[in-house]
C-alpha cells in the first residue's frame, strides 16, 4: 500500500518496456513496435499517477501553482494532459517538433532537457528510499519532488502558449462576468416565476437553451454595463459575444420599444419555446 513501493514498481515497468523497444527492430517487426508504444505511454502515465499522489502526500504545501490552468483551452484539459507533455518533452529533446514550428520547438528544448533530467533524478531518488525506507520522505527526497514540480509546470505553460492562445486575464475576468451575468439571470427568473427550483434541481434541458435567451435580455436591459454592454468595441467583449455585436445591437434596439408587459411574454415564451 505504500506509495514508494508503488512507485517502484510502476517504474520497474517503465525501465522494462523501453528495454524491449531499444532492442527491437522497428523497420522489421512495425506492429510489435507500436504495441510496446503503447504500453510505454500506458506504463509512463501510471508512474505519473503514483508520482503525483507522492508529491501531493509529501510536498502539499510545496506545490507550484497551477492557475495558470485557467488560461488553458477546455479541450486541453484532460486527464493525460501530464503524459502528453512527458512525451513533448521527449520529442523535443530528440529533435522532433510534431506539434509546434521548429523554431519554437528550439527555443522549448532547454525546458524539455531539464523537466527530463529532473525526471531522471526524482526516479533515482525514489527508487533508492523506495529500498530504504520506504514509509519516509527526507529533506533531500522533497527538494528534488519541489523541483521536478516547478520545472514541469514551467515547461506545461510554455509549450501549451507555443500551441495554441491561452486566455490572457482580461479574457478570464470577461468570461467570470458572464458567469455572474448568468446567475443573476436565474435568480431574476426564479423570482418572476419563469424558471422553478425544481427545474434547476432536475437538470431540466430545456435550461440549456432558457437560461442563455434570458441572459441576453438580462444583459442588454437589465445589466447594461455587464459583459453584454454595446458601449464597448467587439474587441472589448468576450470572444463568446464579440462576433454576434451587430446582432446584438439589433436586438438591443428590437427590445427597447416593448412595454413592460411585452418583455414579460416575450421572456415567458422564450421559456418554453425550443
Amino acid at each position: 500500500p505504500r506509495l514508494l513501493s508503488q512507485f517502484f514498481f510502476a517504474d520497474e515497468r517503465v525501465t522494462q518496456v523501453v528495454a524491449e523497444i531499444n532492442g527491437l527492430d522497428a523497420e522489421l517487426d512495425p506492429q510489435q513496435y507500436l504495441v510496446l508504444l503503447n504500453q510505454l505511454h500506458l506504463s509512463q502515465a501510471h508512474l505519473l499517477a503514483i508520482l503525483e499522489r507522492i508529491m501531493e502526500e509529501c510536498i502539499p504545501t510545496q506545490r507550484h501553482s497551477r492557475d495558470y490552468l485557467v488560461k488553458f483551452p477546455e479541450e486541453l484539459l484532460v486527464d493525460n494532459l501530464g503524459n502528453h507533455m512527458l512525451f513533448a518533452a521527449e520529442c523535443l529533446l530528440a529533435g522532433t517538433f510534431l506539434e509546434v514550428e521548429e523554431a519554437e520547438g528550439a527555443q522549448l528544448r532547454p525546458q524539455a532537457r531539464n523537466l527530463l533530467c529532473s525526471l531522471e533524478l526524482v526516479r533515482t531518488v525514489l527508487r533508492e528510499q523506495s529500498l530504504s525506507q520506504p514509509g519516509s520522505y527526507p529533506e533531500p527526497v522533497r527538494a528534488v519532488l519541489v523541483q521536478f514540480d516547478r520545472l514541469f509546470a514551467e515547461f506545461e505553460l510554455s509549450y501549451v502558449s507555443s500551441l495554441v492562445a491561452v486566455k490572457s486575464p482580461e479574457e478570464i475576468y470577461r468570461q467570470q462576468e458572464i458567469i455572474v451575468l448568468f446567475c443573476e439571470t436565474v435568480q431574476r427568473a426564479l423570482r418572476l416565476g419563469y424558471l422553478t427550483q425544481e427545474m434547476i434541481d432536475g437538470y431540466e434541458p430545456l435550461l440549456m437553451f432558457t437560461i442563455p435567451r434570458l441572459a441576453i435580455i438580462s444583459g442588454l436591459l437589465i445589466y447594461p454595463e455587464g459583459p453584454l454592454s454595446l458601449e464597448q468595441s467587439p474587441e472589448q467583449m468576450s470572444r463568446v459575444f464579440s462576433p454576434f455585436y451587430n446582432l446584438l445591437k439589433k436586438i438591443r434596439d428590437l427590445l427597447r420599444v416593448l412595454s413592460a408587459e411585452e418583455l414579460c411574454l416575450l421572456e415567458r415564451s422564450l421559456c418554453t419555446a425550443e
